[in-house]
């Protein structure tokens, strides 16, 4: 089925099932305390979360994904959710992390330093169906942290972390309706810059 024009399709939007078996089976163990489980549900979410917090924070992210990683360590026993719930879950704790990091400084945009560093550090899936497929990694991160915040934390969780709406709004303490508008808003103004932009794919790489 086609996404609705507007609609952002998570990378997983079609998931190898024998990938998503494994992934709720290492989180079920990971929360038994079994360290290769962890370490799977580490690998699976680390190099986006990285891309997320990179966008909040600048070159303090992986700062921040290691101090959301210590606090998922020791507070993973008492999570009771599935594994969309876990990503979610991990994601409030990088945005909170981050929130915490930007309080004790002036926000700053991220430099091209940073956006080398999100290149180093590409996302394990292939993102499609959306806006940002039609770009480089680093000028779809130009493009998305120049919109407005709320849209672009929209975009991100969505198109680059991979969240469904609800798992999403709950991330960004909002409704689902909201993020799906602020998705869509931020979708529309990334293909208004494509457009304007003659993206022609080599340009921007």
């Amino acid at each position: 089925m086609r996404a609705a024009a507007g609609e952002v399709v998570p990378p997983r939007a079609e998931p190898d099932p024998d990938e998503v078996v494994d992934l709720n089976d290492a989180l079920r163990a990971a929360v038994r305390g079994d360290e290769a489980g962890f370490v799977a549900l580490y690998r699976d979410l680390q190099p986006r979360l990285l891309r997320y917090a990179t966008a909040l924070i600048g070159a303090e992210a992986e700062d921040v994904t290691a101090e959301t990683w210590l606090q998922v360590a020791r507070d993973l026993r008492g999570f009771d959710g599935d594994l969309d719930g876990f990503r979610g879950w991990v994601s409030t704790i990088c945005r909170n992390r981050a929130m915490d990091w930007a309080r004790t400084r002036t926000r700053r945009p991220a430099d091209p330093t940073e956006m080398d560093a999100l290149v180093q550090h590409p996302d394990a899936t292939d993102a499609h169906g959306s806006a940002v497929e039609e770009m480089s990694t680093r000028w779809a991160m130009d493009q998305i942290l120049a919109l407005p915040r709320t849209e672009a934390e929209a975009v991100l969780l969505r198109a680059v972390v991979g969240l469904d709406a609800p798992t999403a709004a709950k991330v960004l303490g909002k409704r689902p309706g909201a993020v799906r508008v602020a998705a869509h808003r931020g979708l529309k103004r990334l293909a208004r810059t494509i457009r304007n932009d003659d993206w022609a794919g080599e340009g921007h790489a």
